[in-house]
């Protein structure tokens, strides 16, 4: 590492000439340490930064989906504008039918009353016959009279046939009456349905239908509106897409580059504890790899004494808990882990004021028994639960994962810690692994604060 910077003097930090300088033992130990104490600053802000980003990179998610899911609304709102102006156009056409069947109507009222009139003429002639009648048949009546004895039959026909014309008379009127009242409905249909060429003013129906047409030729020019303003807004959608996409990518490449700095700080970290020179993380450091090792001897002994064999140690069946969230599992090792772990780790917790939790976890980021302020039941409620319930559950996340596959000597890290309900702590952690019989179990994590 000093060849490194001897390479090229002119770039050498301030905070790094002393490595570069004839100095005594102490001031080079006093440059190292500054290496770590800036290394530290560096890695937590590079976490600060890095948690702060992935953060903007969990909103811009939602914002992408909540983004997509209004651009299929839109699109649900265009096709039922579609349905809606095809229903409207089947509706005018229908009006369209409508008016000519009663244009068709019209013409049969027409032809019916001329038919009616033909009646009333026919009545009224059958009414002069039927008075004419009486006249001749009362004139036959006296002549009768007249005659006397012999007139007598005579003039009982005379009689009848008055009686009979009086009665034709009055069915006569009656039928001129109802034709009369036909006549003037049928007349006022008529006016109601007919269609005046060349007039604004038409009969009730048609307005009627007039209306109609001009309510659904609103409703088809609405929705055309409707839709042209949908469309641009589906290409604003689009554009909003394309925008969120870079702003993705751009968010992606800066975690990267963040990711890139806080594995610098955590390496220069290492390089200087694997000097042998004291730092503030040392004492951490120091108490991961002894716990480490007390485990993987508990875990050994449990082998050697049949208490689990190797093949249930290693288990990686993890079966869920059911109605748990944040989700937890059992696996075969849980009751031993219950039994042995958590006399050291709480002795690891309560040696270090400043560590903020001290758990074995397997190889794949399990965490099968945690300290006994984390290892609340659940209550329901969510935020309390991550914060508390954190025993029986799967920690893969970059953190995680580093710590638990780990295979060298100790690995340092730093980070922010999701505690819940949108609280984060920025902690540094210190792992090593915990070997069983020759094989890699998983890791022993030290969190620590700054």
């Amino acid at each position: 590492m000093f060849q490194l910077f001897k390479k090229s003097p002119t770039h050498i930090p301030p905070t790094l000439a002393a490595l570069t300088e004839p100095a005594g033992e102490p001031d080079l130990k006093g440059a190292v340490r500054s290496i770590s104490q800036q290394a530290s600053t560096m890695g937590r802000d590079a976490a600060e930064v890095r948690g702060q980003i992935d953060d903007v990179i969990k909103v811009s998610a939602r914002q992408a989906q909540a983004v997509a899911a209004l651009a299929g609304q839109l699109q649900d709102i265009t096709r039922a504008q579609h349905d809606i102006r095809g229903v409207a156009t089947g509706s005018l056409d229908a009006v369209g039918r409508a008016r000519q069947a009663v244009a068709a109507v019209g013409d049969e009222v027409a032809g019916i009353v001329d038919s009616l009139r033909d009646v009333a003429g026919a009545a009224s002639e059958i009414t002069q016959i039927a008075l004419q009648t009486r006249l001749v048949a009362f004139n036959a009546s006296v002549e009768a009279k007249r005659a006397g004895e012999a007139g007598r039959g005579f003039g009982v026909v005379a009689d009848a046939v008055k009686d009979l014309a009086s009665k034709v008379e009055q069915s006569s009127k009656a039928i001129m009456s109802t034709v009369g009242q036909l006549d003037a409905r049928i007349a006022a249909l008529s006016r109601e349905i007919q269609v005046k060429e060349g007039q604004a003013e038409q009969g009730a129906f048609h307005t009627a239908l007039r209306d109609v047409e001009g309510g659904v030729s609103s409703i088809n020019a609405a929705a055309d509106r409707s839709r042209e303003i949908c469309g641009g807004l589906n290409g604003q959608m689009a554009e909003i897409e394309t925008e969120m996409n870079r702003s993705s990518h751009a968010l992606d490449a800066a975690m990267t580059r963040s990711e890139a700095f806080l594995k610098v700080s955590e390496h220069l970290i290492e390089l200087v504890a694997q000097c042998g020179l004291q730092t503030e993380d040392t004492p951490f450091i120091e108490a991961a790899k002894a716990a480490a090792a007390g485990i993987g001897e508990r875990l050994e002994e449990a082998v050697r004494s049949n208490a689990i064999s190797m093949a249930d140690l290693f288990d990686e069946d993890y079966r869920p808990l059911p109605n748990t969230n944040p989700a937890q599992h059992t696996t075969r090792f849980v009751t031993l882990a219950d039994r042995l772990f958590p006399e050291l780790q709480e002795q690891v917790l309560a040696a270090h004021p400043k560590a903020v939790f001290c758990i074995a976890v397997d190889r794949n980021g399990y965490v099968p028994t945690h300290n006994q302020r984390y290892c609340q039941p659940q209550r329901g409620d969510l935020a309390w639960d991550t914060a508390n319930s954190r025993y029986r559950r799967i920690f893969n996340d970059r953190t995680g994962l580093a710590s638990a596959r780990n295979q060298r000597p100790f690995l340092l890290q730093t980070y922010r810690r999701d505690m819940g309900g949108g609280r984060f702590v920025l902690l540094k952690e210190a792992a090593a692994p915990i070997v069983v019989n020759g094989r890699h179990w998983g890791g022993m994590r030290l969190a620590f604060n700054f």
